[in-house]
């Protein structure tokens, strides 16, 4: 696998990391329904493509290097947070709604992170490519 491809597979994850905080952000005041049940926040989790065994082989062939993956999407465990808004159809007697617990400021802290990574893959992909081009520039001219 080359430097462009596993510049990708970061890509790929980082994308799909930003989809899942985006869902987060937009179900965050989402109610509950009577029974306790509604939008549980979801968690991205991700990794090196092979084990790090199979990485830290000595000698290992090039096609060992293989990116990054996601592992699962799974939902947190995050109690759901109390809401006073009295004139809400599903609000309780005393004027108190029950929402997903989504966590506004660790969601907002979570995009920036994988947007600069989203960022770096970019830079990395685009310096790979302008070093296969200079070589092929150098081959051409030898």
């Amino acid at each position: 696998m080359n430097a462009q491809e596993i510049s990708r597979t970061g890509l790929d994850v980082e994308w799909r990391r930003l989809e899942i905080i985006a869902q987060n952000l937009a179900n965050a005041g989402t109610t509950l329904d009577a029974d306790g049940n509604g939008y549980r926040p979801l968690q991205l989790l991700s990794g090196p493509a092979r084990s790090f065994a199979d990485l830290s082989r000595s000698g290992a062939p090039a096609e060992v290097l293989a990116g990054v993956r996601v592992y699962s999407i799974e939902p947190q465990n995050i109690a759901p947070r109390r809401v006073y808004q009295p004139g809400h159809p599903q609000a309780d007697d005393k004027g108190f709604v029950m929402v997903s617990g989504v966590d506004h400021a660790g969601e907002m802290v979570r995009m920036l992170t994988a947007s600069r990574a989203y960022e770096a893959n970019i830079a990395a992909l685009n310096a790979a490519r302008q070093m296969y081009a200079h070589a092929l520039k150098i081959g051409r001219n030898a």
